[in-house]
């Protein structure tokens, strides 16, 4: 089974410290770049342990220290102030951190900064051509393609992911769902249209927005709101299930 670690709130918060302290390290004229300027950023999706790293200008004989990685500063890249520290621009943070990161979490990075607003298709076509011949970009140039906006959450992103390894990529996301009286209801995480014209719809539920009561009535009730409908089948996925959703859904799917 494959598992996939989101960046959560408490794993942020250290790793974010630990990524102003790889653009501090080297000097004033460090900057932090790849996974690191992508915490800085507000990025989600990124593996819990992101390693600190980043370049220096006319840095090529500088050594990696403290487990800090130094980069070679990227010929043309662009970098931004963030708190008073330099952090390369989002566009080439994406084109540095992308070919690195385990396929999963290399699109929830990307349906991270589209769904966010952080970066637009223009954007991401530029850090896709910054990528362009780095090491691991050859394997990742269908993520880039599969990135959307309309993800809004890591889980989302990776359980997509699976689905499309399974050959059952999702019809449409965010599907939105009317009661008999044409008013919008709910909408479904992902969702397939069977040949009858029926939906499945698969709901991701994570753990750090669905676990408390409330939550967990109103996503009953948003299941409830679903079903009634009578044109809705629903499946339930939380994170754990990731390794499995491709196959649960297409078991479905050919039922």
């Amino acid at each position: 089974m494959k598992t996939f670690c989101a960046l959560g709130s408490a794993a942020s918060t250290t790793t974010a410290s630990s990524a102003w302290s790889s653009s501090s390290a080297f000097g004033d004229d460090a900057v932090a770049v790849g996974s690191c300027a992508l915490v800085l950023h507000g990025v989600r999706g990124l593996p819990a342990t992101v390693r600190p790293e980043a370049a220096v200008p006319r840095g090529r004989n500088r050594r990696d220290r403290d487990g800090i990685a130094l980069r070679q500063f990227d010929a043309g890249m662009t970098t931004t102030e963030l708190a008073g520290r330099r952090v390369a621009t989002l566009d080439w943070a994406l084109a540095q951190a992308v070919p690195e990161l385990p396929r999963a979490n290399a699109l929830a990075v990307l349906d991270s900064a589209l769904h966010q607003g952080l970066a637009d298709a223009d954007g991401l076509r530029r850090a896709h051509d910054h990528a362009r011949g780095r090491r691991g970009v050859a394997r990742r140039h269908v993520v880039w393609g599969l990135a959307d906006a309309r993800s809004e959450s890591p889980l989302e992103s990776f359980a997509r992911l699976d689905c499309v390894d399974e050959g059952v990529p999702p019809h449409t996301l965010q599907l939105p769902v009317h009661d008999h009286g044409g008013r919008v209801v709910a909408r479904g995480d992902m969702a397939w249209r069977y040949r009858d014209g029926r939906w499945l719809v698969a709901e991701l539920d994570g753990r750090d927005v669905h676990d408390t009561p409330d939550a967990v009535f109103a996503d009953r009730a948003r299941q409830n709101r679903l079903v009634a409908t009578g044109r809705i089948d629903v499946l339930r996925f939380t994170g754990r299930d990731v390794g499995t959703i491709g196959r649960t859904v297409r078991a479905a799917l050919h039922r």
